[in-house]
């Protein structure tokens, strides 16, 4: 059958520019389109990829969820038994996840984080004039977050650079790649004593995780390796989440007065955010049989690129998804992805985001950029790696 081919380069500097209009073509060439340059399939339609999400036995995430083909090449460090395996062993390490960090934990740590974000905007108010990404959307997570997990307070700077690592990892090995490993051996060495059971304070996410192993849940070497999910997943989805949202914020001023008017809206607006922006823009699957994407047949073997980013913004399911829009029905968006891989982290960005975002409305009456936003360039993530504001309170 003639399929729909494109030459398009979803991994590099032209495309993370302005991403849109290839997003465009692609969604409507077809339902699935061969990527040319790197011989995989393609799915940008929302349909589609939220089906694909949900279709586990058929497109697998234990051969990769980037472009490395686990049945053809070793992965460059060891498998996380959560994003990058399939059931029965993610169902174990999943449900651990699920437990530690459960409604009820995240409504435990509320009143703490919402205390923290507080602080941080009187503390920003003050100097008037900030970086909004280093001095808030990375700041904050990296005040809360490690704290929860029981991590001691030491080189906590170094998970920005690992899930900076991990994420273009999931791209081909291009200069992005290459600058993200430049200096890894550090970064992985800390990283792998953060993992440890006698690394982690006796109360916090990272204890009751080792703790599964009593419990016979987890094996020894499975639970650092939960771990280590974890330390991913707990601060790149918030920061990037965060980022995205003051970003509209500031770009939308009748959005920031909604917000302003209603603070109850905070969690919607974050929500809205990560649809909008979309900071996890692309993840692969591999087909485990032949396979369907609507009239394209796939054989087995074939990586698919399934593009969240173009899904989110599909006007097949969103009327006029090109605006930001804090009242939006977001419900559904894959922006956090679907079904048993769902990210892990998306409990604890979503109440990072609700309670800064909150305190944000409450103290500060305007967010103007005042310089030019630096984009961060990374084969799977979309942030800023600067975005310079003017802050006035409230």
């Amino acid at each position: 059958m003639q399929h729909p081919v494109s030459d398009l380069d979803p991994f590099s500097k032209a495309y993370f520019d302005d991403p849109y209009p290839a997003q465009d073509r692609l969604r409507e060439a077809g339902d699935a389109v061969w990527l040319s340059r790197y011989g995989v399939w393609a799915t940008a339609r929302f349909q589609h990829v939220r089906a694909m999400l949900f279709d586990w036995k058929t497109f697998c995430s234990s051969r990769g969820v980037g472009l490395s083909d686990f049945a053809k090449e070793a992965p460059w460090r060891p498998r996380s038994i959560v994003l990058e395996v399939d059931p029965p062993v993610h169902g174990r390490a999943r449900g651990v996840l699920n437990r530690v960090l459960s409604p009820a934990a995240m409504k435990r740590l509320e009143a703490r984080f919402a205390a923290a974000a507080d602080t941080l905007v009187d503390e920003l108010l003050e100097r008037q004039h900030f970086d909004a990404i280093a001095d808030l959307a990375e700041a904050y997570p990296l005040s809360v977050f490690p704290d929860a997990l029981g991590m001691p307070r030491e080189n906590r700077d170094y998970l920005l650079p690992y899930g900076n690592m991990v994420f273009n990892a999931f791209g081909p090995r291009n200069a992005f790649f290459d600058k993200a490993v430049e200096n890894a051996a550090p970064v992985l060495d800390w990283l792998g004593k953060q993992m440890r059971r006698d690394a982690l304070a006796p109360e916090g996410f990272g204890a009751e995780i080792h703790a599964a192993v009593d419990t016979g849940e987890l094996t020894a070497e499975e639970a650092p390796l939960v771990v280590r999910s974890l330390l991913t997943a707990g601060v790149d989805t918030t920061v990037n989440g965060l980022g995205a949202a003051l970003y509209c914020l500031a770009r939308y001023p009748d959005q920031w007065q909604a917000l302003r008017a209603d603070p109850s809206l905070a969690k919607a607006a974050f929500e809205e955010a990560v649809r909008f922006e979309s900071p996890v823009q692309t993840f692969f699957r591999t087909t485990t049989r032949d396979a369907r994407i609507g009239e394209v047949e796939i054989q087995e073997g074939q990586k698919v690129l399934m593009f969240l980013g173009a899904a989110n913004r599909d006007p097949r399911q969103w009327e006029n998804p090109e605006i930001y829009d804090i009242r939006r029905k977001t419900i559904g968006h894959v922006g956090f992805g679907a079904g048993i891989h769902m990210c892990v982290g998306q409990m604890l960005a979503r109440l990072e985001g609700e309670v800064v975002l909150a305190a944000l409305a409450r103290k500060v009456a305007s967010i103007d950029i005042v310089g030019t936003p630096q984009r961060r360039y990374n084969n799977t993530l979309r942030g800023l790696s600067s975005l310079p504001v003017e802050i006035r309170a409230a």
